[in-house]
């Protein structure tokens, strides 16, 4: 089994990173394979809802003039999906989500079943919003969202700095362990009821 995560972050080894790197160090604890791809800087398209996707039956989108196609030819071969992003004004960074939106959309059945999570990492507020953001796409797919012990958010500024969020680290690694036990749940049927979990330990602001 493998899970793609997708690095929504300019910056290719910040925050961002290291929230998806600890989920994959736990997905891969459990026997998951998994690949993190970086959407980059440069230009994403937005949908158009031009409908060739489906009216062609494409199975990727119409434009391929920047990576989201790219990205979408490894959805065949993946089991999940989990997408990270930095927020920016309440919101995710809106190349990543224009870049879900038309994958998905145009992945259509590819996509059916598979469990999908989103991450969001911020410097102190707007989180919340960005995650709902970002989880929406995966409820109109009929794709199982994975959660975990708390809203799946990381908090850190500088880079580096999420690393130091102890509870927000511990967040990826309980959903990397929720998704690992679902994977296998859909795909062998022969797990143990729950997966085990680490006591949550809480991180708190004002210290």
């Amino acid at each position: 089994m493998k899970v793609l995560l997708i690095n929504g972050s300019p910056h290719k080894q910040g925050n961002t990173f290291l929230a998806l790197s600890e989920a994959a160090r736990q997905l891969e604890k459990n026997g998951i394979e998994t690949e993190i791809v970086h959407i980059g800087v440069k230009l994403v398209r937005g949908c158009i809802a031009c409908g060739q996707c489906k009216a062609k039956q494409l199975g990727r989108c119409v434009f391929d003039d920047d990576i989201t196609n790219r990205i979408s030819e490894k959805l065949p071969t993946t089991d999940a999906l989990i997408v990270g992003s930095p927020v920016y004004y309440g919101q995710p960074n809106g190349s990543l989500l224009a870049l879900v939106q038309r994958m998905l959309f145009s992945a259509g059945a590819q996509v059916q079943n598979k469990p999908a999570a989103a991450v969001c990492v911020c410097r102190r507020g707007g989180a919340t919003a960005a995650l709902n953001t970002l989880t929406m796409p995966f409820q109109m797919m009929n794709m199982p969202v994975v959660t975990s012990q708390y809203w799946n958010i990381v908090y850190g500024a500088s880079e580096g700095q999420a690393a130091l969020d102890a509870e927000g680290m511990q967040t990826m690694r309980t959903m990397a362990d929720n998704m690992a036990w679902l994977l296998n749940k859909i795909h062998n049927g022969n797990t143990p009821d729950y997966p085990e979990r680490e006591p949550w330990e809480p991180t708190n602001f004002i210290r």
